[in-house]
């Protein structure tokens, strides 16, 4: 959802609040003007949006768009200078190139539905009768007099050879000499004698595409001058009307082949009308479904169809409707209007916009502060990974910046335009889990975060908490490069990255069925271990600065540096938050100090202790174990704890330690708890 605001309530301001208020994803904060008169603030009054005289008033960084609608450099260099970075300003010029085509596709519509009923009314009004065939001497087109002159109806004649309708007509001779005969007397076979006036159709490309007769009846001769000469200023005007328009125009008969095309038509698709004409309704298109047909196929109107035309694939919008005649469907005709520069143009914004947020919301290499050998070999590999698209699976503790090596590495590869989506799959419902994976086909059909993703890069954070059918489904996805969503049986192809992170220990996982041995070789194709920070505190050096620039952007703090004596206690302390815990202890010297104090000194910092003292019991005491052995006792002895605390309920044991059930089942099973019943 956009928030936008719209300055100045004049011509363009109001076609603005047209067109934006009809569109869901546009949230219209205010519209303002100093003129209390103006169109727009009025109109902003029906409708139920805000306005005011003061466009400052609405102004905050939670606006997306600011459309400039008054015209005057001076008040869009005004907003451009206080208006949010963050904030789009659209200059009056947009603002009045909307206006403008707004009035002009309304003018033309009026135009067209004018011109049609005009036709229509006159055609069939006129005392004449008329008739007209095709290139192929078939009847196409007898008016209401025509049918009472000639005693029949357009059942019987239209599409009949009109020789068979009228045994003299000298209509198929008008294809071949292409000159007009006028006020020639006929017989007709009911003994009737009329004057008539044959004239051909030529194009504008000298071609005979058919001719239409004007006729009545003998004694009306006297009159019969006057209503010629309104006939001919009629079909002159029509023709012209019809060859002015700017709409770009097409007709098909029943069977969607094609009748008619006027020079806006041509000019949109690049095609003439030998390429159209007689030819199947699907000549024009080169992208989408022909929208004749399916109009002929269901009777019914379609409108705002996107299609692209011609053989330079011109993007369009088409409204088609049916032709039906006394309940039988003779046609259909299609407007089509050019969209191609709009969806460019639309196309670049979307890029700017995807940029934007890349650059906003990603981190880069230059992010992972430090010079130890350690972290140059993360480096190395990870930008290795990021000139492939192959899998990559970062391990490391938590707070290590297993994220933001993710973002690192999508930013740096090819895809960095297209879209970085991060799934913690810890904190996902196992109940809907799959669902938010993979999609779903229902009432509401939704992506999952593998089309979502199309193109770009799925960060899967915390790995090792799928569920063992999950992870099955996601093996799938990643061998078949391809998705299902739930409830369907049609996959969907996709072209995504996979980034998975997990601080859990994978291949004791396997050992105890937790995780799935394939998905893990599938993953594995590229792994980087992130060093904790107990092992490269060298980079401290580094990372207390730059830790420290970051705070101080938040507090709004012009923290200098930290004194050696509380420096010593950050390089003594073992970290086992690592560069997350780091960020925390200087967060917290933050709100220790003085407001005036530009240093960090050692009474600032909080404690700080390498040593653990819970209640062992005095059941464990280190005896030459390493610090993993003594780690996982500890744990071991921590979780029987906890677990008869909580009167062996998994569940409340699970909230209480702050893990997810998968991850207590997984604890209990690595430590051979819940088979032992002693515990109890």
């Amino acid at each position: 959802m956009k928030r936008v605001i719209i300055v100045g309530a004049g011509k363009g301001g109001s076609a603005l609040l047209d067109l934006l208020s009809e569109i869901e994803q546009i949230e219209l904060v205010a519209i303002t003007d100093v003129d209390p008169q103006a169109e727009g603030l009025q109109k902003a009054a029906e409708i139920g949006v805000s306005f005011s005289d003061d466009w400052q008033t609405w102004l905050d960084p939670s606006v997306d768009i600011i459309f400039e609608a008054t015209g005057s450099d001076e008040v869009f260099k005004e907003l451009k200078t206080h208006t949010p970075e963050d904030t789009v300003v659209v200059p009056g010029t947009i603002a009045y190139v909307i206006s403008t085509l707004l009035e002009e596709k309304d003018t033309l519509l009026a135009e067209k539905t004018e011109q049609a009923h005009n036709q229509d009314l006159i055609l069939n009004s006129i005392h004449d009768g008329m008739i007209v065939i095709n290139a192929d001497n078939l009847v196409t087109f007898i008016n209401q007099s025509g049918e009472e002159i000639l005693h029949t109806t357009k059942d019987q004649v239209i599409n009949r050879p009109v020789k068979e309708v009228i045994p003299l007509s000298r209509l198929p001779e008008l294809l071949l000499t292409k000159e007009k005969e006028i006020n020639r007397e006929l017989t007709l076979a009911n003994g009737k004698k009329i004057l008539t006036t044959r004239i051909p159709m030529v194009n504008t490309d000298g071609k005979t595409i058919g001719a239409y007769a004007i006729f009545k009846d003998i004694t009306e001769a006297v009159a019969l001058a006057e209503e010629l000469t309104d006939i001919k200023e009629i079909t002159t005007m029509l023709e012209a009307i019809i060859h002015s328009s700017e709409e770009a125009i097409s007709v098909v008969d029943e069977n969607g082949i094609g009748l008619m095309i006027n020079p806006a038509y041509t000019k949109i698709t690049g095609l003439t009308e030998r390429e159209v004409i007689g030819k199947p309704a699907t000549a024009d298109i080169s992208e989408g479904e022909s929208m004749h047909m399916q109009v002929l196929r269901t009777k019914k109107p379609v409108r705002g169809v996107q299609m692209k035309v011609g053989p330079k694939r011109r993007d369009v919008l088409v409204n088609v409707a049916p032709v039906i005649v006394d309940g039988v469907l003779k046609g259909s005709v299609g407007v089509l209007h050019d969209v191609s520069e709009l969806y460019q143009l639309n196309e670049e914004l979307t890029k700017a916009k995807q940029l934007i947020r890349n650059l906003e919301s990603s981190y880069t290499f230059t992010d992972l502060i430090g010079n130890s050998e350690a972290l140059q070999l993360v480096l190395d590999q990870a930008k290795i990974a990021a000139n492939t698209s192959v899998t990559v699976l970062l391990r490391g503790e938590s707070g290590t910046g297993k994220e933001l090596l993710a973002h690192a590495i999508h930013h740096e590869s090819e895809r960095r335009h297209q879209k970085f989506i991060r799934l913690n799959c810890a904190t996902m419902s196992h109940e809907h889990m799959e669902e938010e994976l993979f999609g779903v086909i229902g009432e509401e059909d939704k992506k999952g975060y593998f089309e979502e993703a199309h193109q770009g890069t799925l960060f899967l954070d915390e790995i090792g908490e799928l569920p063992i059918d999950v992870q099955a489904k996601l093996l799938r996805v990643l061998q078949e490069k391809e998705v299902r969503r739930v409830g369907s049986y049609e996959p969907e192809k996709i072209d995504v990255r996979v980034i998975a992170a997990t601080n859990m220990n994978l291949e004791k996982a396997i050992a105890n069925e937790f995780f799935r041995e394939d998905l893990y070789y599938r993953l594995n194709k590229l792994p980087i271990q992130i060093p904790p920070l107990r092992e490269r505190k060298e980079d401290l050096r580094e990372l207390v600065p730059f830790l420290l620039g970051r705070l101080n952007d938040a507090y709004g703090r012009k923290v200098e540096g930290i004194e050696e004596t509380a420096f010593h206690r950050l390089e003594d302390y073992d970290w086992p938050g690592n560069v997350r815990e780091l960020e925390n202890i200087l967060g917290r010297a933050f709100i220790n100090m003085e407001n005036t104090s530009s240093l960090i000194r050692d009474h600032h910092l909080p404690p700080l202790s390498n040593s653990i003292s819970p209640d062992w019991n005095g059941d464990i005491e280190w005896s030459g174990f390493q610090l993993q052995d003594t780690l996982d006792q500890y744990e071991k002895q921590l979780l029987v704890q906890a677990f008869r605390a909580h009167n062996f309920n998994k569940t409340r044991t699970a909230k209480a330690l702050g893990v997810s059930i998968r991850n207590l089942y997984y604890k209990l099973d690595k430590y051979g708890l819940s088979k032992n019943e002693n515990q109890k």
